[in-house]
């Protein structure tokens, strides 16, 4: 399901117009963007699940072309666990 398929389904459900339900969209993304600011921090959506900011430490991998050994720098990640209504 696509981005357009999503607002076509909401607008259908909710009896609005595509519009509207695009800023729905827009607004629930950033209302979660912006809850994923702080280092740690988590968005629950009961029934639906969780999305949670990490820090992926610094580490070392393997280049598979050629075998080298590299760096791979630590960075922030999101991950999302399912909630149980979902699965």
């Amino acid at each position: 399901m696509t981005k357009a398929d999503l607002i076509e389904k909401m607008a259908k459900d909710a009896g609005i117009s595509k519009v509207a339900a695009k800023a729905a969209l827009e607004s629930f993304v950033d209302g979660v963007t912006k809850g994923l600011k702080k280092r740690n921090s988590r968005v629950t959506l009961v029934g639906f699940g969780t999305f949670k900011k990490v820090y992926r430490k610094t580490r070392m991998g393997r280049n598979p072309q050629t075998g080298e050994k590299i760096k791979i720098k630590g960075r922030n990640a999101v991950t999302f666990k399912a909630g149980k209504n979902l699965i």
